[in-house]
């Protein structure tokens, strides 16, 4: 018997002038607005429990963040926080969201977002529908390439650049699926949930936008009458949108920017149109399945730290300082390896007296054979494809950069290769395996 309700919340959550925006290693302040950002929140209900699945156009929120927002919307609408995901879609073109900042703007969205969030909560759950859920499985090609390349003298370089000679091979495969849930409500509304997994990096410079995911709600709301969307990136840690062997017209609309990426505004929006095309490719053609239960629970789990050894720590600091002062320029290093150098200096620093290890949270959600599971950061895609196998599923869909923003997830052997993912990472090799494990545990315990 079907039970299933459905809602909708949406506020934008655009940052003042100003503000900082996060995802480089070099301070951008907002000069203006390509697109307005937005907290979107779909509400589901089978009577009894309540969930709710928030997304917000940002590049990421820690647990320090995290953790507030999720006690804050729990206490106001009296909803357990195991039912509450909060969830970001990666853009780098958003505020920073960082506690002790020690920006007075970025203090001030903290705040303002919690609000917001809180009031898009409130109206999810208030729009709550009698609705039916259909779920398909559709595919976005040519849109999403590995990052990690192994180079002509054996290392691993992540971004080497567009047509760069030394290239000799990708490391790693990339995920085309894009996951459709729509949820037709008795009201004539649809809510189209879409799920599929690289980097919303595509835009650049210090113009707001929500990249991507924004071009795609915006484009999937345009083709498909009476429907609101909502996007939540998956596991897109060692993938994004540049193809380093463009052929023909592939790089229409881009351009090299500072640090060997290609972007490009109009690139975001032809990702938008070929993951548009994977929804409209199932949407139709959807399995309709009733939901007469909702179930959502949630585990802390402790994971090793990657402190650095002792005797790299001098040369850390002197990279780190040199960072911090402004002075990249005397490093010998451009492009992403300057980038790669820097974020591993500062991995060093920040570790250097601990903490041995952080907590996390993995969170679970299932209904109508469906299995949601989160990814506290930025996951390697083969964490995203582990936990699609999980058995006892018609579906699962990964949930990255949600209920944490902690860093990134490489696998095991990516350690031993090197490269800016795992350089730059908190934590300790296995730490990908672990998060695959929980994940799959905690699925297979709401059965």
């Amino acid at each position: 018997m079907n039970k299933l309700k459905a809602g909708f919340g949406r506020v934008e959550v655009n940052p003042k002038l100003g503000t900082p925006i996060s995802g480089y290693f070099h301070e951008r302040l907002t000069e203006g607005y390509l697109d307005n950002l937005e907290a979107n929140v779909l509400a589901l209900s089978d009577g009894k429990e309540t969930v709710l699945f928030i997304v917000v156009d940002n590049c990421g929120f820690n647990l320090k963040v995290q953790l507030p927002y999720r006690e804050a919307i729990s206490k106001e609408i009296g909803i357990p926080m195991k039912n509450i995901i909060v969830s970001s879609t990666h853009t780098h073109t958003g505020p920073v969201t960082k506690v002790d900042s020690g920006y007075e703007l970025v203090d001030e969205y903290i705040v303002f977002l919690g609000e917001k969030l809180i009031e898009a909560s409130k109206a999810a759950v208030a729009d709550l529908t009698d609705a039916k859920m259909g779920y398909g499985l559709g595919k976005a090609e040519n849109i999403s390439f590995v990052r990690r390349y192994v180079m002509k003298d054996g290392s691993i370089k992540t971004n080497p650049g567009v047509n760069n000679p030394d290239i000799v091979e990708p490391v790693g495969r990339v995920d085309e699926r894009v996951s459709v849930v729509r949820f037709d409500r008795a009201d004539g509304e649809t809510i189209v949930f879409v799920n599929f997994a690289t980097h919303p990096d595509v835009v650049g410079g210090n113009l707001i936008s929500g990249d991507w995911p924004t071009l795609l709600r915006k484009t999937v709301e345009k083709v498909i009458d009476n429907s609101k969307c909502i996007f939540i990136n998956g596991a897109q840690g060692d993938v994004n949108h540049v193809n380093v062997h463009p052929k023909g017209g592939d790089f229409n609309g881009m351009f090299n920017d500072f640090d060997d990426v290609a972007r490009g505004y109009a690139h975001s929006q032809h990702m938008a149109n070929v993951v548009t095309g994977g929804v409209l490719q199932c949407f139709s053609k959807v399995q309709y399945v009733d939901v007469d239960e909702i179930i959502a629970n949630e585990k802390k789990i402790d994971v090793p730290s990657n402190m650095p050894k002792k005797e790299d720590i001098p040369e850390a600091h002197r990279i780190n300082d040199l960072h911090l002062a402004g002075r990249d320029n005397e490093l010998p290093y451009e492009g992403m390896m300057l980038t790669t150098v820097v974020a591993e200096a500062g991995r060093m620093v920040r570790l250097e007296n601990g903490p041995e290890s952080f907590e996390m949270i993995i969170n679970a959600v299932t209904f109508g054979g469906i299995g949601f599971v989160t990814i506290p950061g930025e996951g390697f895609t083969e964490i995203g494809m582990a936990l699609k196998e999980t058995e006892g599923f018609d579906i699962v869909i990964p949930l990255g950069l949600s209920n944490g923003y902690e860093g990134y997830f490489p696998m095991a052997s990516n350690y031993a290769e090197g490269g800016y993912e795992a350089r730059s990472s908190n934590f300790k090799a296995g730490v990908a395996e672990r998060i695959i494990d929980e994940g799959k545990a905690l699925l297979k315990s709401l059965k």
